[in-house]
């Protein structure tokens, strides 16, 4: 199965932004890298109600 990429767009405040992408910068990573990164680590550490009946099923 092909996964395919989807957009997410959000509203921040520009300074908050410029000083994400500075961040970024400064440990030479892409600010789309450092957020998906963020959203993996999140999704893995804040399951949904069918990962944890998935996860049950494991044990």
């Amino acid at each position: 199965m092909i996964m395919k990429d989807a957009g997410f767009r959000i509203r921040v405040q520009k300074e908050l932004r410029e000083q994400f992408v500075a961040a970024c910068k400064a440990q030479d990573k892409p600010a789309a890298q450092v957020l998906r990164e963020f959203m993996r680590d999140y999704v893995e550490g804040h399951p949904t109600r069918p990962q944890l009946d998935e996860q049950k099923g494991k044990k």
